[in-house]
């Protein structure tokens, strides 16, 4: 079976459950056999390492590393998860200051030893934070970074299904845009549930106010529930999205779920934010959502809360002033 390129792709925080999820899965879907495994916790990454080899994948030339500079030279792909975890009680903005430090010398470290990347996936948290500072460290373009939004919509998908009893594949196109945390604009208008509009069936006998207002909390709550439920964050749902997501960028099938990407234009200004896009060989292109006049304000108030957090990490002294940006990055405008 062939692979998709024979380009690097570099897995960091691989030892973590996420990150050796996204090894295997990479390998699973042939995306490429040269793939580096990063960590600097070394004893559990060699353990991923050879569990990976123990699975007996053919052609691949598998690789890891305590070394970044060794893991990233000559990397045209990367998806990171190398941030800390979110645990019991705590919010994605609560590994704020944490995360933004990583993601700081991340991104110093993509423009000092694989400049030439083509694309990176963010995934760690608060992810629409930590990708815009990747971003702006690495000196890449916007549209060869994205970070992993898609989950909030993959639940809705999922939460719909279970109260309709259907099939997940009958309900097409739910969205969710904005922050990837507890202030995500939850999009009704857009979606459509066994062949009806989603917004015909809320507040009838099928779907009462109620019961949509709660669904739309479990959509919210949806990371929270698996960590309830498992005493631990998400590690399979995110590692095969943001596989599918890499895959996209490295020339495979388009991915057309949200994507979390760097937004300025006349309505929300330097900001990364979940928005309609497609990631292909390209890289991202983003199409502002158009919903009802309560969609786009909750879609407000989503962005503010990023801005919010955005700031703070500029008063942190991790990001300089907005009007610094393009002295850090020429490719931001």
């Amino acid at each position: 079976m062939e692979f998709l390129t024979q380009e690097k792709l570099v897995i960091v925080g691989a030892a973590g459950m996420i990150g050796s999820n996204m090894a295997q899965t990479a390998l699973m879907m042939r995306l490429t056999p040269n793939l580096c495994i990063y960590d600097p916790y070394g004893p559990a990454l060699e353990g991923v390492y050879e569990e990976l080899r123990h699975c007996a994948f053919e052609g691949v030339n598998l690789t890891y590393t305590t070394d970044v500079a060794e893991a990233l030279r000559g990397a045209k792909y990367i998806v990171n998860s190398g941030g800390a975890a979110r645990k019991a009680g705590m919010t994605r903005e609560d590994l704020l200051k944490g995360n933004a430090q990583i993601a700081e010398q991340f991104g110093k470290d993509v423009k000092t030893y694989c400049p030439d990347v083509k694309h990176i996936v963010i995934i760690f948290n608060p992810a629409d934070i930590t990708g815009l500072i990747t971003l702006l460290y690495s000196g890449l373009k916007p549209s060869q970074v994205t970070t992993l939004a898609a989950l909030d919509s993959t639940r809705l998908r999922s939460e719909l299904a279970k109260f309709f009893k259907i099939s997940p594949d009958e309900v097409k196109n739910p969205r969710t845009f904005g922050g990837h945390g507890e202030q995500m604009a939850v999009f009704a208008s857009t979606a459509t549930v066994d062949g009806k509009p989603l917004t015909e069936l809320i507040g009838t006998e099928a779907l009462p106010d109620g019961e949509w207002e709660a669904l739309k909390v479990r959509v919210i709550q949806g990371g929270k529930n698996i960590i309830d439920l498992r005493g631990r964050s998400s590690f399979q749902s995110p590692a095969y999205v943001s596989i599918e997501m890499i895959a996209a960028a490295m020339g495979g099938k388009p991915f057309t779920w949200p994507a979390g990407c760097y937004v300025n234009n006349d309505h929300f200004q330097h900001i990364m934010m979940a928005m309609e896009t497609t990631i292909d060989a390209n890289g991202v292109t983003v199409r502002e959502p158009k919903g009802t006049p309560a969609e786009e304000a909750a879609l407000e108030e989503s962005y503010k809360h990023l801005c919010h957090l955005r700031d703070e990490v500029i008063e942190m002294g991790v990001l300089p002033a907005i009007d610094k940006w393009h002295d850090l990055n020429p490719n931001i405008r």
